[in-house]
């Protein structure tokens, strides 16, 4: 058995494949660069109650993948070190929601492509002592912000909602993480986040994937300030570069003093607002200063005898979740997984969930959310009985419609039973491209997930409602789906989320789908080929390979328009299995499970 090593932030983190266990070590306990001696691998046996999956032929992502097990907890994040943080943490006796906060702050510099301190995001909290919890720390609309604010003279729509100083919305990140901590933590600020502090300050070694997602967005980068970090000389930087962030570690160190008034309030929060400002954006220290995180409860609901805890607006995730789980628990058991009844079936499920998501949802805060009517399974009742038996339904006809890919999710899972699901965001990668040089980080384009203009898509091609328009304060629209789900008895069995966009939604519910109606293995339930349908374009799309061209050409005769391109979401997930926990990132990533 071979095992890949981190030597950095003062850890050697030994990630197993194929089932074996993964370790984290800190350094000091070890010296750097001796041999450890590490539990000899055995072969993955899956639980007793998991089925063996079978995908088409050509598919990239074969069956019986091993997950990395672990007996005490697990991280599943999208930067191996960032995963070996949380690990950490919880290994020296912090709690699911220490592991969680260090590891966001560890993805902000080792991930900060889509980690941040320069986004947002959302959590959903399940405690041992059965309390939930569910925050929301999504980026609000700046108080100069205005609803046609992105339309040109000539009418139509700018790209200044996705780059540049205009494209962002005012940070929650750090209100955010350092709130949860605050209620929910058991070790302090400056504890959680040394790791992170430690790791801008001695700095990450990049990696292929990395240096390949860096190469793609080269010419945003070069626009501003982060280019010289980055993609110095304009180049992407190569495998095995270490990247130090000086000023980052600053401001962590700033935060981790003097908590959230160190990024809203003071000099920190001056120097990078007249940064902004001078670049021709809006965000004022009064849109700072007036920024809160929201606690809210989460949605709870229930599948074939188990208790899910969503994420309710200004997620949609949770509210468009549900609904599609209401609708297909009504089918006594799904088609077979990959045929063409079941592609029908889950593609039409979320036609219908999204085309009430595009229209009817939005900011509790400005607008009335009709949360109960969507959740109803008598509801969901109406919407399966307009799916046809053999034919596609148009969404034209579904309603009168009037009318963010790079985000980064975080599974934690620990011995006490403690579990956080947290998905956070900058929308695209490396958000608007907007680098705050003085503080260290990239400022989101979150403004882009408002409704700009009727009947105009956004970047990811969602065509969405007047509840989601623009107004001063207001948070925007979001498909993050942080989502726990407890078993019969109660107890943590799958903490799961994803990234990508409106695709969020839909890879969630699949790994969903995978485990519990389809009872593969987690890891089989991750490789799994995956489908879309958003409603608008009206179009189900089809993963590469995923299914076969028979079941492609059986949805065109039903009259549906497929496409066929691009990976649906990428979900980090952990599932409790006898004696312990499995974790498995998504194989369409770089991710990595780090447990103990």
């Amino acid at each position: 058995m071979t095992f890949r090593r981190f030597a950095l932030l003062g850890f050697i983190i030994a990630v197993a494949p194929h089932g074996a266990e993964a370790q984290v070590s800190p350094r000091g306990a070890t010296d750097v660069g001796k041999t450890q001696t590490l539990p000899s691998s055995t072969r993955y046996v899956p639980p007793a109650d998991r089925r063996p999956a079978q995908f088409p032929a050509g598919w990239r992502f074969p069956a019986g993948r091993a997950p990395v097990v672990a007996k005490h907890a697990m991280v599943v994040s999208d930067a191996p070190i960032a995963s070996a943080v949380g690990a950490d943490i919880m290994r020296r006796g912090g709690n699911a929601v220490d592991a969680a906060v260090a590891t966001a702050f560890a993805l902000a510099v080792a991930y900060p492509e889509a980690g941040n301190i320069g986004g947002g995001g959302f959590m959903v909290i399940h405690l041992a002592d059965g309390r939930n919890a569910a925050i929301d720390y999504r980026e609000v609309a700046p108080l100069a912000a205005s609803r046609d604010m992105y339309i040109g003279p000539d009418g139509k729509m700018t790209d200044q909602s996705i780059v540049g100083p205009l494209a962002s919305g005012v940070p929650g990140a750090v209100a955010g993480l350092t709130a949860v901590l605050a209620r929910y933590g058991t070790m302090s600020r400056a504890r959680v986040m040394q790791p992170a502090i430690r790791l801008a300050e001695e700095g990450f070694v990049v990696d292929s994937a990395f240096s390949q997602r860096t190469k793609d967005y080269l010419e945003r980068l070069g626009k501003f300030a982060g280019g010289a970090t980055f993609a110095p000389n304009g180049q992407p930087l190569p495998v095995g570069a270490v990247v130090k962030q000086p000023a980052l570690a600053r401001t962590l160190r700033a935060i981790a003093r003097s908590g959230r008034k160190a990024f809203y309030e003071g000099p920190i929060a001056e120097a990078w607002a007249s940064e902004l400002a001078q670049a021709g954006g809006i965000i004022t220290i009064e849109d700072l200063r007036r920024y809160e995180p929201q606690w809210r409860t989460p949605i709870r609901s229930s599948y074939r005898g188990r208790t899910l805890l969503t994420m309710p607006p200004s997620s949609s995730g949770g509210i468009t979740m549900t609904e599609s789980l209401n609708i297909l628990e009504g089918f006594d058991t799904l088609p077979p997984f990959g045929s063409t009844r079941w592609a029908h079936l889950v593609g039409s499920t979320f036609q219908r969930a999204f085309v009430d998501r595009n229209a009817k949802l939005g900011d509790p805060a400005f607008v009335k959310v009709p949360l109960t009517q969507l959740t109803d399974k008598r509801y969901a009742a109406t919407l399966r009985a307009t799916i046809g038996a053999t034919r596609a339904t148009p969404t034209s006809s579904l309603a009168a419609i009037k009318e963010g890919t790079q985000t980064t999710h975080v599974s934690v899972a620990d011995a006490r039973g403690n579990a956080v699901a947290m998905t956070t965001t900058l929308n695209e990668l490396y958000g608007s491209g907007v680098y705050v040089a003085s503080a260290g980080f990239f400022l989101n384009d979150e403004m882009d997930d408002f409704t700009s203009q009727p009947g105009v898509p956004n970047m990811f091609g969602l065509v969405q409602g007047e509840a989601n328009a623009i107004q001063p304060g207001k948070r925007m629209l979001s498909a993050m789906s942080p989502t726990i789900v407890l078993d019969s008895r109660g107890r943590v069995l799958l903490v799961v989320g994803s990234r990508g966009g409106p695709r969020i939604i839909t890879s969630t519910t699949q790994v969903v789908l995978n485990v519990l109606d389809h009872r593969m293995t987690l890891a089989d339930a991750m490789s799994a080929p995956r489908l879309h349908h958003q409603a608008l374009p009206d179009t189900l799309r089809l993963e590469p390979n995923g299914f076969t061209p028979a079941v492609n050409d059986s949805l065109q005769a039903m009259g549906y328009a497929t496409s066929v391109g691009g990976a649906v979401g990428q979900v980090n997930a952990i599932m409790r299995v006898p004696g312990g926990f499995e974790g498995v990132a998504d194989p369409r990533g770089s991710g990595r499970p780090v447990g103990y």
